[in-house]
């Protein structure tokens, strides 16, 4: 965790909380459990407590120390918008992020209901900054509701993570989103991804205009099947303009 990520749609990870609870079975393998649990029992160790939901306001000032702009992961190892997270906590983190506005950061839920009422609450009648991308979890067609929360959110980029992809999603329309990333599950436990289901949605994007990345086939390790689809990587995400100038952050596809 911290300046820099393996994630390959990212550039940093940054932490404010740690821990999560289960809801749906996207989470069934989840990594940061995995991770965070091999270190519970040890003291001093910032998993002492294991994957239990854990505020740390020590981090919220992080970003400011991060000089060089950046593409910055919300909680890689957590969910902002866990009902247990109180909103006051929540507000500091996007004033963090509101005023390290340098960066590009990019907040992914699966309470995708939550995220969205608390977009409206702090905009009002406007919307989030464009450098704060909001983006929902899908793993098949039954998630695909958190994308209906996600467009009525009041945010300027809005994307999708579809990792683990467990099922075909269906029809999508992909109106008001400007990304889909997608990826197969990894670890000791991985469920298989079929290449159809994935195909089906770098159509749609192609069909719709949308960016599509497309991160890992997945397996015993997040790079065991490589990230080619029918022999080509995708690597396409939303460019940030701002102050009339392009921040260097797309990489192209």
């Amino acid at each position: 965790m911290g300046d820099s990520s393996s994630i390959e749609w990212t550039d940093a990870t940054w932490n404010p909380v740690t821990g999560c609870t289960k809801i749906t079975r996207g989470c069934d393998h989840c990594y940061a459990e995995r991770f965070s649990e091999r270190f519970r029992g040890t003291p001093g160790h910032p998993f002492e407590n294991g994957f239990d939901l854990t505020l740390r306001p020590d981090r919220l000032s992080q970003p400011f120390s991060w000089k060089r702009p950046r593409r910055i992961f919300v909680n890689s190892m957590s969910d902002l918008f866990h009902k247990k997270i109180p909103r006051t906590f929540i507000d500091k983190v996007f004033d963090t992020m509101e005023a390290a506005d340098r960066h590009v950061f990019q907040v992914l839920t699966k309470r995708s209901s939550l995220m969205r009422n608390y977009l409206r609450y702090r905009y009002g009648g406007g919307v989030a900054p464009v450098h704060v991308w909001c983006g929902v979890s899908v793993e098949d067609h039954l998630a695909t509701a958190r994308i209906r929360h996600l467009k009525s959110a009041p945010a300027s980029v809005r994307f999708l993570s579809i990792e683990p992809l467990l099922g075909s999603v269906g029809e999508i329309d992909l109106e008001g989103i400007s990304w889909v990333i997608v990826g197969g599950e990894s670890g000791p436990k991985a469920r298989p991804m079929k290449e159809e289901w994935v195909l089906d949605i770098r159509d749609m994007c192609k069909e719709q205009g949308v960016h599509f990345f497309f991160k890992q086939w997945g397996g015993l390790r997040p790079k065991s099947g490589g990230r080619r689809l029918e022999g080509v990587e995708h690597n396409a995400m939303p460019t940030l303009l701002k102050k009339d100038r392009v921040h260097a952050l797309q990489v192209a596809s």
